[in-house]
């Protein structure tokens, strides 16, 4: 896969990034059950594709994410290793206490926890996962640029910021990247985030390139009522009534585009989101090594810009239901 300078930093990315949400398991904003041996096989498998970075984060599944990724990659070439922080629970893993903190004791303690639990020396980029609480900003962003002068971690980031905090971040100390929800469902950070990264050298890691499966074009009303209980997307607004039948409509059309070449629905998706030239990469999710192998091709596959706007103009004539 050709790689691409990420931003300010000084580390090349693939085109897609192994995403290790799901492979959390279980817990407050999980995916349901998740089988460990077949996420250390879908992590290897990634890395033997090419795929040079994984980004994770301590909340997911409490810790047990970060768990897997350091156990998948021991003893082989070590990926970039992407984690993020402010996302904290209780004691005994104890899942409905999750809370937003952004205190520099809380996020020193945050990363030494992270370190141990991927069993790494230095993790390659540090990111804060939230802005909340928002008055604690300020403070959060100092800490992380003090663990950068300390070695813990290589580079900085935020994740689902708005211009205004990035703004304020960089008064303390140079945003390196930048992590929204970018997708054909969700393309808001078009009109601002985009742009303002584009002219500030910030690098961007899109996460839900697939609209956390609803592109995939293996969604689908019978598949919804299938899925775990504690699975997040049971209740959310883009999964249910007016908006899923508009959002399985758009996966449609990307199978239709994507049987052209031979790729799935959710490679167009992806490939969509690179086709923005302020995207540096896409963080791809997946929890079966055949999932992985699939979507690999969106690194290398490219739309036409008829097949954009195709896609645009199909996107313009069916407006989302904001009220849902």
């Amino acid at each position: 896969m050709q790689k691409k300078r990420f931003g300010k930093t000084d580390i090349q990315i693939t085109p897609i990034g192994l995403g290790a949400w799901a492979i959390g398991g279980p817990w407050k904003a999980g995916w349901g059950p998740q089988d460990d041996h077949e996420s250390e096989d879908t992590i290897k498998r990634a890395l033997d594709l090419g795929i040079n970075w994984i980004d994770t984060a301590a909340a997911y599944g409490l810790g047990h994410s970060e768990e897997v990724v350091g156990r998948a990659i021991k003893g082989r070439e070590r990926p970039y290793i992407f984690t993020k922080c402010s996302l904290v629970w209780g004691e005994n893993n104890e899942e409905r206490g999750v809370t937003n903190s952004l205190k520099a004791a809380s996020i020193k303690r945050e990363v030494e926890d992270s370190l141990r639990r991927l069993d790494i020396d230095v993790i390659d980029l540090y990111q804060i996962h939230w802005p909340n609480p928002d008055p604690d900003l300020e403070e959060g962003w100092s800490t992380l640029a003090e663990l950068k002068k300390e070695g813990k971690v290589r580079h900085i980031g935020v994740s689902n910021f708005s211009v205004e905090q990035m703004q304020r971040a960089e008064k303390i100390a140079p945003v390196e990247t930048l992590q929204p929800p970018y997708s054909l469902v969700r393309p808001d950070v078009e009109k601002e985030i985009l742009p303002y990264c584009g002219q500030h050298d910030i690098g961007v890691i899109v996460y839900s390139p697939m609209a956390s499966g609803l592109l995939t074009g293996a969604m689908s009303k019978k598949r919804m009522n299938q899925l775990a209980e504690d699975d997040w997307r049971k209740t959310h607004p883009n999964f249910t009534g007016a908006n899923l039948e508009r959002n399985l409509q758009i996966a449609a059309l990307l199978d239709l585009i994507g049987k052209e070449h031979n790729v799935t629905a959710g490679t167009v998706a992806i490939a969509w989101t690179l086709s923005n030239p302020t995207v540096t990469a896409a963080i791809v999710g997946a929890r079966r090594p055949q999932q992985i192998a699939e979507l690999a091709a969106a690194a290398d596959f490219h739309l036409s810009e008829d097949e954009l706007q195709l896609i645009t103009s199909f996107v313009t004539a069916h407006p989302k239901d904001v009220n849902a």
